[in-house]
């Protein structure tokens, strides 16, 4: 757990540093934070993700928070990573009796999974950016959005339905 902890706290130190300078070496370079939030489109479960260092929970909803350029440019980048659990609804199968349920649960979380992508950051207009949205997708793909619009107005960029099933094969 340490370890886990030290590593994240290592990888945020270091995406801040460097925002900072990358922030340094132009005016047009200025930063702000905003709201970094998931919406999850498979079956799985998400027990949390992160972009460029900035963690987060999966469950849905917003956490703060991500500092983001608050003009685009060209080569904005969303490193992500995450955790998934294949088997959310698991728990209500397990036993009762305090022994049973940890060894239960000590046998699921060998079963969770853990991912990573890196995709553009699409173009906002102007100064118009609302945080940062991951939509987890299956086959372990992933879309972000800065969009204001949220998911399931007409507006909204990213149009693939909830609960999607993951197909027997992937695409590649």
């Amino acid at each position: 757990m340490k370890r886990v902890l030290r590593r994240h706290l290592v990888q945020g130190l270091l995406g801040f540093l460097g925002l900072a300078l990358f922030g340094c070496s132009s005016a047009d370079n200025e930063m702000a934070g905003g709201n970094l939030s998931a919406v999850n489109h498979t079956l799985k479960g998400i027990n949390w993700f992160s972009v460029n260092g900035y963690r987060a929970h999966g469950g849905g909803g917003a956490s703060c928070c991500i500092v983001m350029p608050v003009k685009w440019r060209p080569g904005l980048k969303a490193n992500v990573e995450w955790e998934a659990d294949p088997d959310p609804y698991a728990y209500s199968k397990w036993p009762k009796d305090e022994k049973g349920y940890w060894a239960a649960q000590a046998k699921h979380k060998a079963n969770y999974q853990h991912h990573s992508a890196t995709v553009d950051i699409p173009e906002w207009p102007g100064t118009e950016r609302c945080g940062l949205k991951v939509h987890f997708l299956v086959c372990n793909k992933i879309k972000v959005t800065s969009s204001c619009w949220g998911y399931g107005s007409p507006h909204n960029p990213i149009k693939e339905p909830l609960e999607m099933k993951e197909p027997a094969v992937c695409p590649k």
